[in-house]
């Protein structure tokens, strides 16, 4: 069975399950599929260690009656009653508490036609070709000189997909598909070891880089990485590399995410027009970008979300809503809700911090000396307050350039000071869910020496 084929199969199973509700006493009801297919080889000193597969279609169906709501969950595999599922979940939602801000779409604000977004590839990749893709990336890892071990390699693939069915009108389905790469390696010996990898995921298979490449990039940042020092303690200039820049990316869109504000448990909870970011960087969030790692054609509630500028010039223009989180703000969705359970969350989709006009190079050689961050560690981010404090490894910058690596040492700051004083080089990459370029953060503190 084709992968449409068998979507629509369980959009027909959603909807049996919404006119189930409806028949036993729900004023509104919904019903969502989502499914999981993937498989993956590890590999480790030219040896398969595992070989895993695993496949589910999960439903949940939410009921509401009046402004109580409740849902159930099951899987769509294993012939559960949908009528005694619905009838359970009205019986529920009947002696829930009530809740002022749930509920279904707004009929209008439904997607009417669900875009091809070029998210699903057919390619099938069995487990054979796993096996050599990770062989060969461990093998060319192995290969730099200064390697001393494997902290092994996998291959994986897989598909997921969602179908929603409301019984405000909307019915839609979508299928992607993921393949990824991974490799780990060692340089040194004893206590003096250093670990690093490389990886990816993509949508389409073609999309994935050379396995050799992602071997050896791993294998060169391990060595790199070697007869690492501590610097002195005192105020630094910092540049992040775009793997870490990514979570940066990732802090600020937790800061705007309008359950973080209704809480009140976000530090940017006050700041909506205002200056939150230094000028000239802006941030952009947008759901059908073709082959976005984090695309979607409809949300979780069936809405068709559009390209934001969340952040223009560093000023707050957006929060990310869904419909209850809008409703508590007095606001309207704008189409960034996903599914937990039997609420539907706000939260990104193909967020980016968008490029700068200079290229990391040009930026590190106006910088002269500072840290160049290649690793952050630990759990010392307070979204409440903005506090950040995080172990770090990378290499000191001397003369515009780096020259020795440097570890142990931990970077400490506030994020709304951070924000404030952050610049973005050129060399943006799209292909992640949340993306960054290299940034540059002046005036932080480093622990070290």
């Amino acid at each position: 069975m084709d992968a449409q084929s068998s979507a629509q199969k369980l959009a027909d199973q959603a909807r049996f399950l919404v006119a189930a509700a409806k028949k036993a006493g729900a004023d509104h009801a919904d019903a969502v599929v989502v499914r999981s297919r993937s498989s993956n080889v590890s590999v480790r000193l030219g040896k398969v260690e595992a070989t895993e597969a695993s496949e589910s279609d999960d439903f949940s169906l939410r009921v509401f009656v009046g402004k109580r709501i409740a849902s159930i969950s099951a899987s769509a595999n294993k012939g559960a009653d949908p009528v005694a599922l619905a009838e359970r979940a009205v019986a529920m939602a009947k002696v829930s508490p009530e809740d002022a801000y749930e509920g279904l779409a707004d009929p209008s604000k439904l997607a009417k036609q669900i875009a091809d977004l070029d998210l699903f590839d057919p390619t099938q990749i069995d487990s054979k070709r796993m096996t050599e893709d990770a062989l060969a990336m461990e093998e060319a890892a192995r290969a730099v000189a200064g390697v001393t071990n494997s902290g092994g390699a996998t291959a994986s693939a897989g598909l997921g997909g969602m179908v929603l069915v409301t019984s405000g009108g909307f019915e839609g389905f979508y299928t992607l598909s993921r393949f990824g790469r991974s490799v780990s390696a060692i340089a040194g010996e004893g206590t003096a070891m250093e670990r690093d990898y490389d990886m990816r995921v993509r949508l389409h298979f073609a999309d994935l880089p050379e396995l050799e490449d992602l071997g050896r990039t791993a294998g060169e940042r391990a060595v790199r990485r070697l007869n690492a020092r501590k610097v002195k303690t005192g105020a630094v200039n910092v540049m992040f590399d775009p793997r870490v820049a990514r979570g940066m990316a990732g802090h600020i869109a937790g800061a705007i995410n309008g359950a973080s504000v209704a809480r009140k448990s976000s530090f940017l909870k006050d700041k909506m027009g205002q200056q939150v970011l230094s000028k000239g960087v802006s941030i952009t969030d947008d759901p059908m970008r073709l082959r976005g790692s984090s695309s979607r054609p409809f949300d979780g509630e069936g809405i068709a979300g559009e390209k934001l500028t969340m952040i223009e010039d560093g000023v707050l223009k957006h929060w990310f809503l869904s419909g209850s989180t809008a409703r508590e703000l007095g606001l309207e969705t704008n189409g960034r809700g996903v599914r937990s359970g039997s609420t539907v969350v706000p939260s990104s989709t193909n967020l980016a911090i968008e490029a700068g006009a200079r290229t990391p190079e040009e930026l590190m050689k106006e910088l002269g000396t500072g840290f160049y961050v290649t690793e952050v560690f630990g759990q010392g981010v307070d979204m409440i307050t903005g506090q950040y404090s995080r172990g770090a490894s990378g290499f000191w910058i001397e003369n515009g350039e780096l020259t020795y690596p440097v570890s142990e040492v931990t970077i400490a700051s506030n994020l709304k000071d951070m924000f404030m004083n952050m610049t973005a080089a050129s060399d943006l990459d799209r292909s992640y869910g949340i993306a960054a370029p290299t940034l540059v953060i002046e005036g932080m503190t480093l622990a070290g020496n």
